[in-house]
């Protein structure tokens, strides 16, 4: 089995000691975001094939992934946006950001991480221009480090766009572009991609894929059979219209306090920030749910 860690919150940023807590015990407890009972998620060497990190923020996580390394393969989605902090208030900075994905290339390989620059947010703090110069010098600093790098155009959920209409009241405007303009913009940000020695990836968005615009695989089971040196096998089952591969996913939603307006994974920021608080990371479920 592969294990997602996490797209629904950031576990190296905040909760590296739930999760080596966690493997040490050989399990955790995780909530059904659909309803239904919890699941039981084995985390023994003999049940686990390899981890996928989610992440803004490597750093508190640097010496456990050291120590991870020995026993199962990791690829790490590193994203940076370098967006201003009306849309990301408390993310780690650009440059620093940029120096722990080199350091990752350097020390586990380029096979173990891929640069996310998603999603891409229209605003009147972010048009296509800003964009189309922001992506080139993210694209120009990881050159060499990274073979991929993914993209989305952000999905305007109910909750995202409240949360987006209530940071625009400090004075931006934002939009959801037609599929034209955000063709146009896929276009050519492939391009940089390209002069850079990177590939271009589209995640969960079928319809705006066009050439030299290929499908990501987020939970990719080639890229960590590369990093560990083996065949990894593993059946596709994406959780939203992609080529990813089955795997599980151990985070849990409402518990990632960057304070991203347009995270589809927050619905209340200072709820999250309440469940960070609370987090005890001794604790089978990295938040443990409400009893009734």
């Amino acid at each position: 089995m592969i294990i997602s860690a996490s797209y629904r919150t950031d576990i190296p940023a905040f909760y590296g000691a739930w999760f080596l807590t966690r493997l040490r015990e050989g399990y955790c407890r995780i909530v059904n975001p659909y309803g239904g009972p919890a699941w039981t998620v084995p985390l023994t060497p003999s049940d686990v094939d390899g981890f996928v990190f989610w992440t803004r923020n490597i750093e508190p996580f640097v010496d456990i992934l050291d120590n991870l390394g020995s026993q199962y393969p990791f690829v790490v989605q590193y994203t940076i946006t370098g967006y201003p902090r009306a849309l990301e208030a408390s993310v780690a900075g650009t440059e620093r950001a940029i120096g722990l994905v080199r350091a990752l290339s350097r020390d586990h390989g380029v096979r173990s991480v891929v640069w996310r620059y998603d999603p891409i947010v229209s605003s009147s703090l972010t048009p296509p221009e800003w964009h189309l110069a922001n992506f080139s010098a993210l694209a120009s600093a990881l050159e060499g480090a990274v073979d991929e790098v993914v993209v989305s155009w952000a999905h305007v959920y109910r909750k995202t766009a409240r949360n987006m209409d209530a940071a625009a009241r400090s004075g931006f405007t934002w939009d959801d572009p037609t599929d034209e303009r955000k063709r146009a913009l896929l276009t050519r940000l492939a391009e940089i991609a390209m002069g850079h020695r990177m590939t271009l990836s589209l995640c969960g968005q079928p319809t705006l894929l066009l050439e030299g615009l290929s499908e990501a695989r987020c939970i990719d089971a080639i890229r960590l059979s590369d990093v560990a040196g083996h065949p990894i096998q593993a059946t596709a089952k994406p959780h939203r219209p992609c080529a990813c591969a089955r795997s599980r996913d151990i985070g849990a939603y409402e518990s990632c306090p960057h304070g991203c307006v347009y995270c589809y994974a927050v619905a209340n920021r200072t709820a999250a920030k309440r469940a960070f608080t609370a987090h005890d990371p001794t604790h089978p479920f990295l938040i443990p749910p409400a009893r009734g």
